[in-house]
């Protein structure tokens, strides 16, 4: 097995290396003054498994066209197999056509990562879980719900509901309120710009309750804050917020700050998962067990389980 970390994340990758007790490979990434990538992997990888470890978060489009270099660099060293570690699938979102003339933008990364020589795809919590059709090759989609259950149950939140903050989000939030036994609600949600969301209406009881907002990102906390406003209005107790990738720029941190939001726990599949309100968990050992048994053939269905955990 080799590991290689790209930019987007070495503490991370140095975190799964250490789990796995695999030494990073060394590598030299640099940008030409014209600013190309350059990539040179400075150790014999012939006929070996190789996992490439780069989520594509912001900045997206660097960070991505360093992972196709990155393939091709490991395809042309005579890699036996290589694997896309990508925690963080960005894109995620343009998943159809909601408009006309607009890409499937999800799509197109999918056939370029194959294109490149990717054989096989370890991620986490994607924006919509059929993008792993796009893929025509396997993919070993993770959750990062057992990570957060973990977290959540060493607090011991008792009276806790489990809030969806839209209606796309309810599988995934049903799936925490029954691991971690609590009542589920929903929040509907009308989205007014890229960065506004208006909550317009509340499904359920929170009256009296301290509440867990469930979701598998926030970038602008947009969604998340207006939830909580309106949570508050229905007599909610505290807040927190539960979401597998944690974007956050300046704009997300502000609303999180000035939101009724007590605590937002995310984890470190990006490295822009922090802030004044923000707990990070990590999702290393996770990433790095569904590395060994995809190094060993074994089946990575265990790590799934949400439930039992």
């Amino acid at each position: 097995m080799k590991l290689i970390s790209g930019t987007s994340h070495p503490d991370l990758a140095r975190n799964i290396s250490e789990y796995l007790k695999v030494s990073l490979c060394d590598v030299t990434v640099k940008a030409f003054p014209d600013g190309e990538t350059f990539v040179k992997i400075n150790e014999n990888i012939r006929g070996q498994d190789v996992f490439i470890i780069q989520p594509t978060c912001p900045p997206t489009n660097s960070n991505l066209m360093e992972l196709l270099i990155t393939v091709d660099a490991a395809k042309r060293a005579s890699a036996k197999r290589i694997t896309a570690v990508i925690p963080f699938f960005g894109y995620a979102r343009q998943d159809r056509k909601d408009q006309p003339r607009v890409p499937i933008t999800a799509k197109l990364v999918a056939n370029l990562l194959a294109a490149a020589g990717v054989n096989r795809v370890l991620t986490m919590d994607l924006h919509a879980g059929q993008i792993q059709g796009f893929f025509d090759i396997p993919v070993d989609h993770l959750y990062a719900a057992p990570v957060l259950i973990g977290y959540l149950r060493e607090r011991g939140i008792e009276n806790l509901t489990v809030v969806s903050p839209d209606v796309g989000g309810l599988k995934m939030s049903d799936a925490y309120a029954q691991a971690l036994d609590a009542p589920l609600a929903i929040v509907g949600k009308r989205r007014v710009s890229a960065t506004e969301v208006e909550a317009i209406n509340l499904i359920g009881e929170v009256e009296g309750r301290d509440v867990l907002l469930v979701d598998d990102m926030t970038e602008t906390a947009g969604t998340l804050c207006a939830a909580a406003e309106l949570l508050r209005e229905h007599g909610a107790g505290k807040i927190y917020a539960g979401v597998s990738h944690g974007v956050l720029g300046e704009i997300g941190n502000q609303r999180l700050i000035d939101s009724n939001i007590e605590e937002l726990i995310t984890t470190d599949s990006t490295p822009m998962a922090k802030g004044e309100k923000v707990t990070v968990v990590s999702i290393a050992a996770l990433l790095g067990e569904g590395i060994r048994r995809i190094e060993n053939d074994e089946s990575v269905t265990s790590l799934f389980d949400i439930v039992n955990k």
